[in-house]
């Protein structure tokens, strides 16, 4: 590595990044994948699957590269994959959204969430998120010089919730939007109606954009229902709501995602979108258009199978030790490392390859407060059985 680009991490101190950002370096998902890497672990971090999505769906990416789709596709993307995404959303959700106008395809979530966030917050206005969060969400709330307001997910009953009346104390004059993300990483909580409607509330109260990451939307577990905020009443207007093939699909290095929203919200995320990355790659879009439309049986499947993983997972972490929050959606599982004696999980994650050959999250990296989140470590079940089973095996040396 370069000097420059050692002087532009989180410690640059006075270096050439912009202030607002000088306090994210280099991610902890890359961090902690090139640990696993660095020592032969394996790697329960970074939540990508280690099996690809349908067979039928990759094939038609490989037809449309064959078959000459290498060109900039329009704008606001594909005709046929906003159609596809428009009919899904009426179908699943009962939500009607005109492709021409008020869907979006992106470079993924997370081109969606930023352009989202700069598009709509002026500097100094204030986002209030959930916290643990993912972590872009924070670097786009600085990216737009706004404000973060971390609203904190405790562990009631088994599960991380959040208490309405801290929801109300974190709105101020300045608030400018919501960012909610459900099913929720890194907890794992798939939001409740009644929690739903308490973010609804304050929305239609203070006349706040609402900003939902939903790209866990269909993997969620024991029957949980994944309830969209913009299906509440006076939502849909207010809501840029966003979602991607990447988790449905198995697919994330396709990094193709989407914004449905009301057009004048959409057409300011396009607005801003058009001058991060332009357009996204046409024959992932194509792809994706097919598989929203016919292979949603595989993706129930998918669920089912990611739904025996978690258990899988589950079993393991209890047998080693672990305190486990079994969760109700998405890749991950939270475990209380205090049961083991541990108390920091920063600090636990640094040892874990070297006291048990297995990499995870430390938790508290995904707090504006981490001493929150200090006794937790995350890991991920989207494994293959066999990677999930030695995992378990190495990580019961822990109670030794």
């Amino acid at each position: 590595m370069s000097e420059l680009s050692e002087a532009t991490g989180a410690d640059a101190g006075g270096g050439p990044l912009v202030r607002r950002m000088r306090e994210f370096g280099t991610t902890v998902f890359a961090t902690m994948t090139k640990l696993a890497v660095d020592t032969g672990s394996i790697n329960l971090g970074q939540g990508f699957p280690d099996t690809d999505g349908p067979e039928r769906m990759l094939e038609r990416a490989a037809e449309a590269v064959r078959g000459g789709l290498n060109q900039y596709p329009p704008g606001p993307g594909l005709p046929e994959l906003r159609q596809a995404v428009s009919d899904h959303r009426k179908q699943w959700y009962g939500l009607a959204y005109d492709p021409d106008g008020e869907v979006l395809v992106t470079v993924g979530a997370t081109e969606a969430i930023s352009a989202a966030v700069l598009a709509l917050c002026e500097p100094g206005d204030e986002v209030v998120l959930f916290e643990p969060y993912y972590d872009s969400y924070a670097a786009a709330v600085s990216l737009a010089g706004a404000v973060r307001r971390p609203v904190t997910l405790r562990v009631d009953a088994g599960r991380f919730t959040f208490d309405p009346a801290e929801l109300e104390a974190a709105i101020g004059p300045r608030t400018r939007a919501i960012l909610v993300n459900s099913p929720h990483n890194p907890t794992g909580t798939v939001f409740t109606r009644e929690e739903l409607e308490a973010v609804a509330r304050v929305c239609r109260e203070r006349d706040l954009i609402a900003i939902t990451d939903e790209v866990y939307e269909h993997l969620t577990f024991d029957g949980v229902e994944h309830i969209p905020l913009a299906t509440l009443p006076g939502m849909r207007e207010r809501t840029v709501m966003i979602s991607s093939a990447g988790k449905t699909f198995s697919v994330t290095g396709w990094k193709t995602g989407w914004v449905c929203g009301p057009a004048p919200l959409v057409a300011a995320v396009q607005a801003v979108k058009q001058f991060l990355t332009f357009t996204s790659s046409a024959p992932w879009q194509t792809a994706v258009a097919y598989a929203l439309r016919e292979e949603m049986e595989w993706v129930a499947r998918q669920r089912a199978a990611l739904e025996a993983k978690r258990d899988r997972l589950v079993a393991g972490l209890e047998e080693a030790g672990f305190g486990v929050l079994r969760p109700s959606g998405t890749y991950f599982v939270q475990t209380d490392i205090r049961p083991l004696g541990f108390e920091d999980g920063l600090d636990l994650a640094g040892r874990l390859p070297g006291l048990a050959g297995v990499v995870a999250i430390p938790t508290q990296v995904f707090y504006d407060r981490p001493s929150r989140g200090r006794a937790y470590v995350r890991f991920a079940f989207c494994k293959r059985d066999e990677v999930i089973d030695e995992a378990a095996a190495r990580l019961r040396a822990l109670r030794g």
